[in-house]
Order: C-alpha cells, then structure tokens, then sequence
C-alpha cells in the first residue's frame, strides 16, 4: 500500500508545483521545437516550443481536480441515492433501481461522450459529464448494503426510539457503508483519470491552450516518430496515476473486508 500513496503524493505535489507563477506552459518558443530532453528542458519541448515539463505539471492539477471533484460530486449523489432506495423499499426503490438499469444500459465512455458534446468542451462540463456517469456504481452499492443493514438491531431500536428516517441513515447506516464507499472511489479515481484523458484525447475536454495528459497525448501522436517523448511522458504519467489508484483500491478492499481477515 506504501508504493501506491507515494505514486499518488507525487502526483498531488505535481499539481502543487504546477500552479507556480514560475512555470509557463504556454510560452511558445518557434527555435525550440521538438527539442529532446536535455539540461535546458529536462523532458524536451513539443512542437511549438513549449516546455513538456511545465505542460506535464500542468496537466497534473487539471487531472486531479477532475478526478477528485467528480468522485466527490458522484459519491454524494450516490450515497444519498443509494441511501434513500435501500432504506425505505418498495415503490421507491423499483424506480430508482429502473433508473439505475437505464444508466447502466448505456457504455460509460460512451455516455460521457455524449454528454460532453451537449455540453460542450471545457473543465466543468467534463466534471458534470463524468459525474452524470459516475454516481450509478455508488447509488447501487449503497443500495445493496443498505438492504442488508436496514434489519439489524440498532437500526430497528433506532426506528422503535421514534427517530426520523435521515437521522437513522446519517447515524446509524452511512458510517457501516462508507468502507466499500471508499474502495469504490479509489477505483473512481482511476476511471475519471482516464475518462477526463479520452475525453481531451478526442478533443471533447480541456482545449487549447490549456494543458491535459489527454490532449497532449492527442498532439504528440503526429510526432511520434521524430519526436517520442512527447507521448511517452503524458502516458507514463497517465500510467502511473491509474495503476497507484487500482492498487490502493485493492489494498483497501483487502484491509477492510473483515470476512477475510483469519480469526485468532
């Protein structure tokens, strides 16, 4: 779990030093085009002259603003969807478990696809697109542990104490929910990762001049044979973020499912 948290805090701390007024991942230098790495420019420049560097440390702080904004936005829809649907049954949890279906009839990339060219290019509309798409896996797995938890005794003495239906879910259902909760939004993490990457990659997310592992991925590929590094340092990027956040995901699943931990 130790290698995960790191790949992630260096990603975190990119995004930090990315925001530095020193850095300018928009100063476009014609003499300096395609320039391999050197000492000048340590991971070489792309085909305007940029920096792959400042425009690597940038597109980290827009990769995990998407990426924690719409696990942040998808998980509350979901848990408070999931919550309502698991708790009180009946009429209300057939619809909401239609509209579930309905939403995972569709592919996920493909919806956000959709969705972003409704909306539009840019940040927040990839943050909504994503969203939309996102908060399906949490309404459903909330629902399940709900239904499960609902009959236990602390909850039905709650109910029998005359306490209201959100008082009971707040104290007594979400905290025994909220550990695959937290599996669910590391493997979340990941996805909107790559989502938000595809998303620039087809020209649908973060635009020109603005920097994204996607999009800079988009623009390196023509140059792929003269100039490699600009495809391999976004990738590798993009790599290492998605594979920490899938570890920590299954690191966490394995810490906090009791069942399999041994007895003494």
């Amino acid at each position: 779990m130790r290698l995960p948290l790191i790949i992630l805090a260096v990603w975190v701390l990119m995004a930090l030093i990315g925001q530095w007024p020193q850095l300018d991942p928009h100063d476009i230098a014609l003499p300096d085009i395609l320039l391999p790495p050197s000492t000048a420019h340590p991971l070489g420049t792309d085909e305007l002259g940029r920096p792959v560097l400042d425009r690597l440390l940038a597109g980290a702080g827009v990769s995990l603003l998407v990426a924690v904004v719409t696990v942040v936005i998808s998980a509350s829809i979901g848990i408070v969807i999931g919550l309502i649907a698991g708790y009180f049954g009946g009429w209300i949890d057939r619809v909401i478990s239609r509209l579930i279906e309905i939403f995972l009839a569709f592919p996920g990339m493909l919806l956000a696809i959709a969705m972003a060219a409704m909306t539009g290019p840019g940040i927040e509309n990839v943050i909504i697109a994503l969203s939309v798409m996102g908060w399906v896996g949490y309404a459903r797995l909330v629902r399940v542990q709900v239904m499960s938890l609902r009959q236990r005794e602390h909850v039905l003495a709650a109910v029998g104490m005359g306490q209201t239906a959100p008082v009971v879910m707040r104290r007594h259902l979400l905290p025994l929910v909220m550990a695959p909760v937290w599996v669910e939004a590391s493997f979340g993490l990941a996805g909107a990762v790559v989502a938000e990457a595809g998303l620039s990659f087809l020209g649908l997310g973060i635009q020109p001049p603005e920097a994204s592992w996607g999009g800079m991925i988009r623009d390196g590929v023509r140059y792929l044979l003269v100039a490699p590094h600009l495809v391999l340092m976004p990738g590798i990027a993009l790599f290492l973020v998605v594979l920490a956040a899938n570890l920590l995901g299954d690191a966490l699943r394995d810490r906090l499912d009791v069942t399999s931990h041994k007895r003494p």
